[in-house]
């Protein structure tokens, strides 16, 4: 029997040995989020990247199950409202970061600090969007930036005191714009002040490879005013990537003898999806599946067997990206081979399907988006492989939206776990529960 990539590396491990004893928990927790990585996305981007048959890394984890991602207040969840229940276990209202009914929620973040242990926040958009504010603020509308960023300055005007005298550990992303004098309507420097709370801060890609990673001084890393280019047009000098990002963060958090939580963010992914780009969309979940393939190598090396660390992988909510019906198989994307990007085209022959109106459409379209052909498609002109594979297409939509508002979709996502306590997620599970199953494997 075939073993995957993983199932051979943790094989291995075992064989090898142990170089730490295992713990009663897992002393470390990484938590990794494609934001808006429906179900849909990931089928495409498996097929963009490595074929029909082939597999992520996202595929071979050992554990996985579905989450239902509605929020308090509605059946399809946004990022404030998704990420609120992974970080503290119960249900908020739509745009709300961690708190409901006025009272701010206890979260992961504060539970992993109150027991000693290092926290770490990567992403690739700014880091005091959604996703990454719900796991170390409390605000009342998502759009509180200013607000969330001073959540991370201890002792300074409206830190969050449960995370701590010291605070963050590792924070790396995009957003200075929130963080200096000139975009701040208060003035503050916050960099400033957290230079002067003793954090190395780093604004380009230089300055990011200079840090030792063998040091535990508590680090923050802000590379654009704010999110992250794209990857594949992503200026290293200027912007290091969401992998070496991890990297640098897993290296400061393992200085902490007391374990960490590091929490991943692919934010680019929902993005692009907003702005009906599939194809940026599916280069940012494959760099999500690199970076996870690292880090779980990066990981065995420091754990033998992950005996004492715990990878869950997850999204918040769903988008209506959609793959439509009865293509033949691609294979992966190539120069050549336009793949999952393509036209829908029929198996006996490779020809064009057609519509009612006699043209041809792509395998991948979304319910809502910007894109959509008024009145009969057939006064539009035909689209062909070499339109709808340019970086900068957006796929058609059934319903028209404002430019960039394609919409999250209601439908459950895939959750995937390996190591110590991963056992512990499988069926169908709220994703409230996701919080309470991490806070019982850690012992939080």
């Amino acid at each position: 029997m075939r073993l995957t990539v993983i199932a051979a590396m943790f094989m291995a491990a075992l064989a090898a040995g142990a170089n730490a004893a295992p713990t009663a928990h897992p002393k470390n927790i990484i938590f990794f989020v494609g934001d808006g990585m429906g179900i849909n996305a990931l089928t495409a981007a498996r097929i963009y990247a490595v074929g029909e048959d082939g597999e992520m890394t996202l595929d071979t984890l050992p554990e996985s199950a579905f989450v239902k991602t509605f929020s308090n207040d509605g059946q399809a969840a946004e990022s404030a409202a998704g990420m609120s229940a992974y970080m503290t276990g119960k249900k908020v209202n739509n745009e709300v970061v961690a708190m409901h009914g006025g009272r701010a929620l206890t979260s992961l973040a504060e539970l992993a600090k109150r027991r000693g242990a290092a926290l770490g926040v990567v992403t690739t958009t700014r880091v005091t969007d959604a996703t990454p504010a719900a796991v170390f603020a409390h605000v009342r509308q998502r759009q509180m930036e200013a607000d969330i960023a001073a959540a991370l300055v201890p002792g300074g005007a409206g830190y969050n005191r449960a995370l701590g005298p010291k605070g963050i550990d590792v924070l790396l992303g995009g957003g200075t714009r929130h963080f200096l004098p000139a975009t701040r309507a208060d003035g503050r420097d916050l960099l400033a002040e957290l230079r002067a709370k003793g954090y190395r801060v780093a604004l380009d890609g230089a300055q990011f490879d200079a840090i030792d990673g063998a040091s535990s001084a508590p680090l923050v890393g802000l590379f654009a005013p704010g999110d992250l280019a794209y990857d594949a047009v992503r200026d290293p000098a200027r912007e290091p990537g969401l992998a070496a990002m991890t990297a640098k963060a897993l290296s400061v958090l393992a200085q902490h003898p007391q374990g960490f939580l590091l929490v991943v963010e692919g934010g680019m992914i929902d993005v692009a999806l907003h702005d009906s780009h599939a194809k940026r969309a599916l280069q940012e979940i494959t760099v999500l599946d690199t970076t996870l393939k690292a880090t779980i190598a990066q990981m065995q090396a420091r754990d033998p067997g992950l005996k004492n660390t715990l990878i869950v992988v997850t999204a918040d909510h769903d988008h209506t990206m959609m793959l439509n019906g009865y293509a033949r198989r691609t294979g992966k994307t190539t120069a050549t081979e336009p793949g999952v990007l393509g036209l829908v085209r029929k198996v006996a022959d490779g020809a064009p399907r057609v519509d009612a109106d006699g043209m041809p459409f792509t395998i991948i379209g979304f319910g809502v988006g910007e894109h959509r052909v008024t009145g009969k498609r057939s006064s539009a002109p035909a689209l062909t492989d070499a339109i709808v594979t340019a970086d900068d297409y957006r796929q058609e939509a059934a319903v028209r939206s404002v430019a960039g508002d394609e919409a999250h979709g209601g439908v459950d996502v895939y959750l995937g776990a390996i190591g110590a306590g991963a056992g512990s997620f499988k069926g169908t599970i709220d994703n409230t529960r996701v919080f309470e199953l991490i806070k019982a494997a850690a012992g939080w």
